[in-house]
């Protein structure tokens, strides 16, 4: 025979949805353990790639783990969206007490200045590095916003008959710095108390300099629930990066599945595909080689390929043009992190001197000396953002170039539907470019090295960590709903029957 015992968590029950029961067996001696109250809900990434944001609450504390732009919504949408809600985010921002923040990419961190102009008090918890890149694309975002403000209200000769609304998520310099004020830094691999009964704990994730798993540990009255973070996972031997590292065992997993339906390619080594590439589109054929890449994070790996080919290969003297201010100050920040590199890339830095500086690298520092380069008429390798060629500088070079038979396009990572770069790689034979029709002349390439996210292998391997048996239940977010499905299934097969797909909003008591 069983009864129910119950006990309060620790607030005036308002119905019987509050009391927490316990079955116990009547011939043994009622022992009223405590429960940890703890309760997660999925405001972002769910079932979508982008706009990552995690409300974790317990009693009396409630933690935002990642707070990033949705670039999957339409601005109408968007728009649409926050008029209902009357606000950028579906819950109270003052109600917030900390944000834990995974790393520094804008579909991460996008929204902490908006968190801030909603209310939002507290801290936003993250490693050192990702607290100076989080602050250089926060602040080139506000200058993208501060620009369409400027075009939608009018300035300098042209001017508009009436202002328009202002987008409920835009945000400028002010609120940036505001924000990046109430940040603080920590180290991996170290336990901290934010409250009495929340501890945190961050480990290298790859994918970015700095990034991190994060652990969440509630205890109360010796009883404890762990539940971690993936974040975005990198790839093992990546450029630069230390390799994702293993967590310990919790009782719940957020798990990313970017890449769950996807095997990575190229196997090679990044100096090894990037060598080929550039041998046969600018020294057997002297042509012109254009990577579109991410200024933070997919640059500095290229750079540090291109500085390790240039030592190690007998190439003649191919100009490098990286074509980006935000990667040049990344570049910075990299260099000023070099402790958290990895151990070739602080051999290489031993050896050479250098880990991205080399002869043949120009940084162009305004937008003149980017047009000038397509008056350049020797071999040259450019290197712009954005890496799906969606705005950004990249515009103007694929528009110069993709009549030009003697010049490639190389693609180095993933783009998603729609945007230029995935018009690229699908083979389109003409493409449209700020409103103009041009013929695809030059040849396309891919290669996948330079990737940033583990594929699904690297996917399955984090998850294995877990003791099937031991962990509750998998919760699969970042990802298109066939990538989850995937993944799914395989995590199945392996023995972890509960596993989740959120859909934005949904709740879950743990």
């Amino acid at each position: 025979m069983l009864r129910g015992v119950y006990c309060f968590d620790n607030r005036t029950p308002s119905n019987n949805k509050d009391i927490k029961w316990r079955l116990t067996d009547s011939t043994q001696p009622i022992v009223i353990h405590p429960i940890i109250y703890m309760k997660l809900t999925f405001w972002g990434a769910a079932q979508q790639v982008t706009g990552s944001m995690f409300l974790l609450e317990t009693d009396d504390y409630r933690i935002l783990v990642d707070c990033g732009s949705d670039f999957d919504l339409e601005e109408k949408d968007r728009k649409a969206r926050y008029d209902e809600q009357k606000s950028v985010f579906p819950f109270e921002a003052s109600m917030i007490n900390t944000v834990l923040l995974t790393h520094a990419h804008i579909d991460h961190s996008g929204n902490i200045p908006n968190l801030y102009k909603e209310g939002f008090e507290g801290r936003v918890v993250c490693t050192e590095p990702t607290m100076a890149l989080t602050a250089l694309l926060l602040k080139d975002a506000a200058n993208l916003h501060q620009k369409r403000l400027n075009a939608r209200n009018g300035s300098g000769k042209r001017k508009s008959k009436g202002k328009r609304e202002i987008p409920k998520d835009y945000f400028v310099e002010k609120n940036v710095i505001e924000a990046m004020e109430n940040f603080v830094p920590v180290s991996f691999g170290q336990r901290y108390r934010i409250a009495d009964h929340v501890s945190i704990t961050f480990y290298p994730a790859g994918h970015l300099l700095g990034a991190a798993h994060i652990v969440v540990e509630v205890t109360e009255d010796g009883v404890r629930k762990r539940i971690a973070f993936s974040g975005d996972i990198g790839r093992s031997d990546y450029p630069l990066l230390l390799d994702p590292q293993e967590i310990p065992e919790v009782d719940y997993l957020v798990c990313e599945s970017t890449y769950g339906n996807r095997l990575h390619e190229n196997h090679e080594a990044p100096e090894e595909a990037l060598a080929k590439v550039i041998r046969r589109t600018c020294i057997d054929t002297p042509g012109r080689l254009i990577i579109p890449s991410f200024s933070v994070g997919r640059t500095q790996a290229l750079l540090y390929t291109l500085n390790k080919i240039y030592q190690e290969n007998s190439f003649p003297s191919i100009k490098v043009f990286s074509d980006s201010p935000l990667a040049y100050s990344s570049t910075k920040v990299y260099e000023r992190f070099g402790r958290l590199l990895n151990k070739k890339a602080k051999k290489f830095q031993e050896d050479n001197g250098m880990l991205f500086d080399f002869d043949n690298l120009i940084y162009l520092e305004n937008a003149e000396a980017s047009r000038a380069i397509s008056n350049y008429n020797e071999p040259c390798i450019i290197i712009s953002s954005s890496g799906m060629v969606q705005g950004g500088r990249i515009e103007h070079h694929v528009e110069a170039n993709i009549g030009n038979p003697y010049a490639t396009i190389l693609m180095v990572g993933y783009a998603s539907e729609g945007t230029l770069g995935w018009r690229l790689i699908n083979g389109q034979d003409n493409i449209t470019i700020r409103g103009k029709q041009l013929p695809v002349m030059a040849g396309i390439e891919k290669i996948d090295v330079f990737s940033g996210h583990g594929d699904q292998n690297d996917l399955v391997k984090f998850v294995k960590i877990q003791d099937p048996e031991k962990v509750k239940k998998v919760f699969l977010v970042h990802g298109e709903k066939q990538s989850m499905t995937e993944l799914q299934l395989i995590i199945n097969k392996l023995g972890y029957q509960d596993v989740e797909m959120p859909m934005r909003g949904q709740q879950y008591e743990l």
